[in-house]
């Protein structure tokens, strides 16, 4: 053996795929003594034959092993063969005198045989790396704003080569090898480059496309070889139960829409349908519906209702469809359940083009423990906590985000952005905020540790969320973001500058809870917990709040919010109705979850469509006609929604009025007086009819009865005002003016004062 032959030792690293670094011995490298070596390994070949530029003449590798390594020693130009005492290891792509004949990796083809078959590639190994020391730094530091378009998997043409360039995480790992069809998922073909200052391991690999399948394949510090990983950046994943990650490619979507972003948000109205894309409505045979089936059929519904926007359970692609979403292990793939993300794309365009912003459901409170997925991901605690005190979800199963660790930070800061700048995304709502800000979140005593000064809160997860926040806000201003948070954590929607967390909104939980229980309530039995319905008013201004009927209050023997509703089924619609017009006339954005807009009597299914059929009913249709004047009124009265976040929007004028279940208030936009009328709300919770109820206004003359939801329109008896009311200079309620009105039984009437 001469002194350019590998060592012995170095080909069994190769073979066993244990090389500490199969970039400095695999490809071209100065030979010692002159010349270069070239070294390869093909599993397949029995032969494999150097092909150089120029015309020069293909040269036959030396086979020094049977399971396919190979090498070759060319001389430089007017220098014999030398001999030294060991093989070079200088890196890949480094170019000194003796790379005369490869002064590009294109500047020589490996030719490939095996019995009749023939074959012809690039080396990888000839590829210098295409990621630099800033990219290591920015990681490191937690930093690097754009840290999609470095990581996962990218077509890129390098050294004038088409190929796919895969770069991913993995710091504890011994090796990395990107396995796939084009390979065999021989992890053994294709071991990564380390690049030490980061823990990223690289490889560019010449000829690959999109719609190439493939999945990390990791050996642990200790010598165990992980589950095969699906990339973590990965733009596009295999449809469930297979996990592979899939090329997509990177380039730009091209929209021509965006949805109108107001200058502020608060004083915008913000009415969300709330929908699970795989169960609002499937195919006749029970399929999925494809992103532009859905746009063909949901955009236009949600914009004949007069929603304002379409809040998306997660599309990040998930393992269990039992989780709705909320277990995703690619956050950065739309899921395949529906189409591709140039389909999830055109849904957002056709989305814009309506008028509708897309709010996006995302989880970076916890995810799943799936053997491909983030947990263990390179043989130890790497994007979970290593503590499981805080590293694992004892209600989910599931593991949770290291928000301290700035690699993972920035990992999920990351995520957020890329929905936001690829997609167009106009808002996200971050789930289970709750459980990221307390460290004894649903753990009992030795379950959790405190702080050192003994207090509970999360630190590494408050920094993470003002950081993610003041990212968003950074990068697209206008966007809103929502905490789902159910707590009474100070400040959730407060500007970090003024000691918030940030986010634009928060879920009224307690609102939500207190409402409903209050309605479920037989109604003789609703003046013993008057304050139920007025409690809300008493902090409704603290934060930015949305009023939430969610997905979460209609399942898992919660009943729908129709069949909470107490009564036969007469009285089971008009205490319905009366409670959607009491929501849509609080303080407050609305959301609320898809089927609840017709009044669904069963449960949410997550595996079927909704009960369509239910619309062949005047009852049903008549909650969907009041929905959509609901959403009409909403947008068009500044009153109603202007001040949804700030205590001049909102009067009481009847709030202790228990005996007979009355609650009156006014809706005010006080900076418009003219433009912008008062609304006066007036909701009877009996199914006694209060036919001259007197109420205070702050204007005498016309107001007009522009709601009633006992109207026969919308399935009710019909009782009401005539087309209006005249409020007389008789003082009331603390206010200058007053009239009588007719309630109707289990029914709500709006006025809008109408100047002579």
């Amino acid at each position: 053996m001469t002194a350019w032959h590998a060592a012995a030792a170095d080909i069994e690293a190769i073979l066993a795929a244990r090389h500490a670094d199969p970039f400095a011995f695999l490809g071209p490298h100065p030979a010692p003594g002159g010349g270069t070596v070239v070294r390869a390994f093909v599993p397949d070949a029995d032969r494999l034959i150097l092909l150089r530029d120029g015309g020069l003449p293909p040269l036959p590798f030396e086979r020094r092993d049977d399971a396919g390594f190979f090498e070759i020693l060319l001389p430089s130009v007017g220098t014999p063969s030398a001999t030294a005492s060991a093989p070079a290891t200088l890196p890949s792509g480094t170019l000194t005198s003796t790379h005369v004949r490869f002064s590009a990796p294109t500047s020589y083809r490996l030719r490939a045989e095996r019995a009749a078959a023939t074959w012809d590639c690039l080396d990888p190994y000839a590829f210098p790396p295409l990621l630099g020391p800033l990219d290591d730094h920015l990681l490191v530091e937690g930093t690097h704003r754009r840290l999609y378009d470095h990581l996962g998997a990218h077509t890129r043409q390098h050294d004038g080569v088409d190929g796919v360039h895969f770069a991913v995480w993995a710091p504890n790992a011994a090796r990395v090898s990107v396995v796939g069809d084009f390979n065999q998922w021989d992890g053994r073909r294709h071991p990564m480059r380390k690049r030490v200052d980061s823990g990223i391991w690289e490889i560019f690999l010449p000829a690959l496309s999109t719609g190439t399948v493939y999945k990390y394949e990791i050996r642990a510090r200790d010598g165990t070889i992980q589950p095969l990983k699906a990339d973590p950046f990965g733009f596009a994943a295999e449809m469930r139960p297979s996990t592979a990650s899939i090329v997509a490619s990177a380039a730009p979507f091209s929209f021509t829409a965006a949805a109108p972003r107001p200058v502020d948000p608060r004083r915008a109205p913000m009415a969300a349908y709330e929908v699970h894309l795989s169960s609002w409505r499937r195919g006749p045979d029970g399929r999925f519906l494809t992103y532009d089936e859905l746009a063909d059929s949901l955009i236009p519904y949600v914009s004949d209702l007069g929603f304002t926007h379409l809040e998306l359970l997660p599309v990040t692609e998930h393992p269990l469809d039992a989780s709705w979403g909320y277990q995703p292990i690619g956050l950065f793939a739309p899921t395949a359940r529906f189409g591709d993300p140039a389909g999830f794309a055109r849904f957002v365009e056709r989305a814009h083009a309506a008028g509708i912003g897309i709010i996006l459901d995302w989880v970076p409170a916890h995810f799943p423990t799936d053997p491909h997925g983030l947990a263990h991901f390179d043989g130890a605690p790497l994007y979970e906590h290593a503590d499981p005190q805080r590293g694992f979800h004892p209600d989910w199963n599931t593991a949770i985000y290291d928000f301290g660790r700035r690699e993972v930070a920035n990992y999920l800061i990351a995520s957020a952005l890329y929905w936001l700048d690829r997609f167009r995304i106009d808002a996200l709502r971050v789930d289970a905020v709750a459980s990221m800000l307390y460290l004894d979140y649903s753990r009992g005593p030795g379950g959790w540790t405190a702080n050192a000064d003994g207090s509970n809160d999360n630190r590494d997860a408050v920094a993470f969320l003002k950081r993610f926040n003041q990212a968003v806000d950074t990068a697209h201003p206008g966007t809103m973001t929502i905490a789902e948070e159910s707590t009474a954590w100070r400040g959730v929607s407060h500007k970090v500058d003024q000691g918030g967390l940030g986010f634009g909104f928060k879920w009224n939980m307690g609102w939500m809870h207190d409402t409903l229980d209050y309605m479920a309530l037989d109604p003789v039995h609703r003046r013993w917990h008057h304050n139920k319905m007025t409690f809300g008013l008493v902090y409704a201004f603290s934060e930015n709040f949305v009023l939430p009927l969610s997905h979460d209050e209609v399942v898992h023997g919660k009943r729908t919010i129709l069949g909470r509703m107490p009564g036969d089924p007469w009285q089971q619609f008009a205490n319905l109705r009366a409670y959607y017009a009491f929501m849509w006339a609080q303080p407050g954005k609305k959301l609320l979850f898809m089927g609840q807009e017709f009044g669904q009597r069963n449960e949410w299914n997550a595996d079927a469509s909704l009960d369509w059929h239910l619309l062949d009913q005047a009852a049903h249709r008549g909650v969907l006609d009041l929905i959509r004047d609901l959403n009409r009124l909403y947008r068009a009265q500044p009153a109603l929604h202007a001040r949804d976040c700030e205590a001049e929007g909102f009067r009481w004028i009847v709030a202790n009025d228990r005996d007979q279940s009355v609650f009156a208030w006014l809706r005010l936009a006080p900076d418009a007086p003219t433009v912008a009328p008062p609304v006066a709300i007036i909701v009877n919770f009996t199914p006694v009819p209060r036919p001259s109820y007197r109420i205070g206004l702050p204007e005498p003359g016309h107001w007009r009865e522009i709601l009633n939801t006992d109207s026969t329109d919308y399935g009710g008896g019909g009782l009401g005002n005539l087309g209006g009311i005249q409020a007389e200079p008789i003082p009331s309620h603390g206010f200058p003016a007053s009239a009588t009105v007719m309630v109707p039984p289990l029914g709500a009437v709006y006025f809008v004062f109408e100047p002579a």
